[in-house]
């Protein structure tokens, strides 16, 4: 049998770079709305979780480039080895700037890359496969001008933008509120973007987020998740759970 014809191989990657925004699960800095009623331990286990799983799904899908912005410091995290040989599949660049918004415009443009548009995520919705992503990648690639994946809190799982340059209107934006969707739409129409909505997923925020996400993950998402996020929320000891 002939080798694989690398060519070809990539000419199936959608010309799109995926771009996670990440923090390093570490106790007392991650997830920190998860404590009460999980200790900073448990509550960086799951964000450790969470942020394997979405790894695992950026990798199945068929980008030409995959970058992850990253803050925190990986030696102190939970499960920071087996996160740290995951990252070698992807480009890593430092986040920088002062506030939410800022570093989100800032990991654009470190993630932009030439004639590739860019769709990014976060680390709290490890429901979200592969096909979600692809499907998200092909919009971006067909055309739309801004792609923008709702959150049920008001805010947003995912961002797509067929410019990069784009997302310096993110550093006017308020963030984590329940209308930051709302205003991150208001603010690239405003400025001449046609916007499509993704669809509307649950973040984990709070506990009871991470306990419908986790039922998600190994239900009507199982096929593709990779169930990491899911096993540790049901790990926990509900009696060992701090009130």
């Amino acid at each position: 049998m002939s080798a694989p014809d690398a060519s070809r191989a990539d000419a199936a990657l959608l010309p799109v770079t995926v771009l996670i925004v990440a923090k390093a699960p570490v106790a007392g800095y991650a997830k920190t709305r998860l404590t009460p009623p999980l200790t900073p331990v448990q509550a960086a286990q799951v964000a450790a979780a969470a942020l394997l799983d979405t790894l695992d799904a950026v990798r199945d899908c068929p980008v030409a480039h995959r970058v992850v912005a990253f803050t925190g410091d990986l030696d102190a995290a939970e499960r920071g080895a087996e996160i740290s040989g995951e990252l070698a599949d992807f480009e890593m660049v430092p986040q920088r700037g002062t506030g939410f918004g800022v570093r989100l415009a800032n990991a654009h443009a470190d993630a932009a890359r030439p004639g590739l548009p860019v769709l990014q995520i976060g680390m709290d919705t490890p429901q979200l496969g592969s096909r979600v992503l692809a499907d998200a990648a092909r919009a971006l690639v067909a055309g739309a001008d801004a792609l923008l994946g709702p959150a049920t809190d008001g805010g947003w799982w995912g961002l797509g933008l067929s410019d990069p340059r784009a997302a310096r209107l993110l550093a006017e934006v308020p963030m984590s509120t329940p209308r930051t969707g709302e205003h991150t739409r208001g603010a690239l129409r405003t400025s001449g973007y046609r916007v499509e909505l993704l669809p509307t997923f649950t973040d984990v925020d709070h506990f009871a987020d991470a306990v419908r996400v986790a039922a998600d993950c190994s239900g009507r998402f199982a096929a593709d998740c990779s169930g990491r996020f899911a096993a540790a929320v049901g790990a926990l000891d509900a009696g060992r759970v701090a009130r």
